[in-house]
């Protein structure tokens, strides 16, 4: 197991009990390392405002925080100033973001206050639960910044080194607090997560900020290397030890002598090689291919895996005694869905790079306040609410391709093919509370085209959908039902199920989208055809 920490909580131990005005008990944090909720600009009319911050942790004090164009202050964390949201198109007249009666906040949009939206939805008088926040709520203000309404550190101890890696989230903090403390030592680490979000980039941190910097840094993706030469790539071989092997081979642990070795997809590693790594790291020797002479080796081993290898270990694909001496210590990376605060920090970053390139820097920072934004409100939520598959790899390649495409133009456009990859992938919206001015009401009440609509938005979620009607959510089957084109999962056929797993490669949340039925139910449909779902 990868060692995280202590599970973030705002549970009922360890904090204390005030009064507000109105006699509600608000609980306070008794540890600045409570998470409380927190603002995070994704997009701004000025772009290089990505990123900053506002705490709302006074809201757990029973106090309001009220946001207009004036303030209160947005800053970068670890930053002692900031600047206000100085949009002439935001209001004067604040938004207010107060103690909830049966969630954790509360906004209020005052008469002739700014508008917000909540998935294309406007808010009036809203409140939302701590697992909203824990997910993230996208706020649309003005259509002309976007908003992250989070959970955050109260005081986040951002180092004065960020290890190269963009973002403040309490996930890519970990991950600097696990470098800091492991980086000395010559333990190998094991560092595990999807694709794409920058495992490469945490070995080279450890190996630039440890004892072995200066010395050798050598990568290597065993899953690129034929199967029948990784035994000596890895440990070289003697000239004759095969056909082909004309000369001597040194290998890549005798080229990182003195350095550290990156084995990226270690999981991929074929049996004979497992046993020779597991000889190296329990003896400290290696035996070159066709050689009977041990050869000692100083290297730290770093390994990578976006693979299940408990999963290998009980299919006899991977060595349980490899594993232990590969993790003698654990680093988990976050996919970039779990840290989505820090996706308009990253998305300034890779653009600036781009526009550099192009010499069009000047995007980001635009003279004219009243001008359109250069990342359009409705392109940022769209991003926010993509679930990244690829993760930091992946965004940065659409963010290229944004800006590429976007070329000489003063806002940034999707091309068609861009706009249908951003659908193939969408998060579920995290908020279940419907709008505080929906009136409880009969599912009778519902036209078919509203539930049509809001099963969409809600992605056939529907517990969700039901929530956001305002009708129990036991009607909302008698409602779908009533619809003449509405299906249940259970009335498709199974040849109609399995030919929709085949187009979808088994993508479940692809097959939601194509039949527009239930996610759980459709899931219990096609386990109950002997088929598999990616997604389930």
């Amino acid at each position: 197991m990868s060692h995280t920490g202590p599970r973030d909580s705002l549970s009922p131990s360890g904090v204390a009990e005030v009064s507000t005005a109105a006699g509600a008990q608000q609980r306070i944090p008794a540890s600045s390392d409570e998470l409380v909720p927190a603002l995070t600009l994704i997009s701004h009319p000025t772009a290089t405002r990505a990123g900053a911050r506002l705490l709302l942790d006074a809201v757990l004090a029973g106090r309001d925080v009220a946001l207009s164009r004036n303030g209160p202050p947005f800053t970068r964390p670890g930053e002692p100033f900031g600047h206000p949201l100085s949009d002439p198109f935001v209001s004067r007249v604040p938004l207010v973001f107060s103690p909830a009666k049966t969630g954790m906040i509360r906004l209020r949009v005052g008469e002739g206050g700014t508008r917000v939206t909540v998935n294309d939805q406007p808010v009036t008088d809203r409140e939302f639960t701590r697992e909203a926040l824990a997910a993230g709520v996208p706020l649309d203000v003005s259509g002309r910044l976007v908003l992250l309404l989070h959970l955050a550190s109260r005081q986040p101890d951002v180092p004065a080194d960020t290890l190269g890696m963009r973002g403040d989230s309490q996930g890519i903090q970990r991950v600097r607090e696990h470098i800091q403390r492991i980086a000395d030592l010559q333990v190998p680490v094991l560092v595990r997560g999807e694709t794409g979000t920058g495992k490469e980039l945490v070995a080279q941190a450890i190996h630039q900020h440890g004892p072995r910097r200066g010395r050798p840094f050598i990568s290597v993706n065993l899953g690129a290397i034929p199967r029948e030469l990784a035994a000596a790539e890895l440990f070289g071989a003697q000239r004759g030890a095969f056909t082909g092997a004309t000369r001597d081979r040194e290998g890549f642990f005798r080229a990182a002598q003195g350095g550290t070795l990156f084995l990226d997809e270690v999981g991929e590693a074929p049996p004979e090689v497992q046993v020779m790594l597991l000889r190296v790291l329990e003896t400290g020797e290696l035996y070159p291919v066709g050689g009977n002479t041990p050869i000692k080796t100083d290297v730290r081993l770093i390994a990578a895996t976006d693979s299940n290898l408990e999963e290998h270990i009980r299919d006899g694909r991977f060595k349980a005694p490899l594993l232990h001496r590969l993790s003698g210590y654990e680093i988990r990376l976050p996919p970039l869905r779990e840290r989505r605060e820090d996706l308009g920090e990253l998305f300034r970053h890779f653009a600036r790079e781009e526009l550099d390139a192009m010499g069009e820097v000047h995007r980001l920072t635009p003279g004219d306040a009243y001008a359109e934004p250069w990342l359009p409100t409705s392109l940022a939520l769209r991003l926010l609410r993509f679930a990244w598959p690829g993760n930091i790899r992946q965004l940065r390649n659409i963010t290229r391709q944004l800006i590429i495409g976007s070329r000489g133009q003063p806002v940034l456009r999707l091309d068609p093919r861009l706009s249908e990859e951003l659908e193939a992938s969408v998060v579920a919206s995290p908020v279940a509370n419907p709008p505080a001015a929906v009136v409880r009401r009969k599912s009778t009440e519902v036209t078919g085209e509203e539930l049509l609509a809001a099963l969409r938005q809600h992605q056939w979620d529907l517990k969700l959908t039901a929530d956001w009607l305002g009708i129990p959510r036991s009607s909302i089957y008698d409602a779908i039902d009533k619809h003449p084109n509405i299906r249940r999962a259970g009335t498709l056929t199974a040849e109609e199920i399995t030919a929709c797993h085949q187009e979808c490669a088994g993508d479940l949340d692809a097959m939601v989208r194509r039949l527009e039925v239930s996610r759980r139910a459709l899931n219990r449909r096609i386990k109950e055809l002997g088929l598999s779902a990616r997604g389930s």
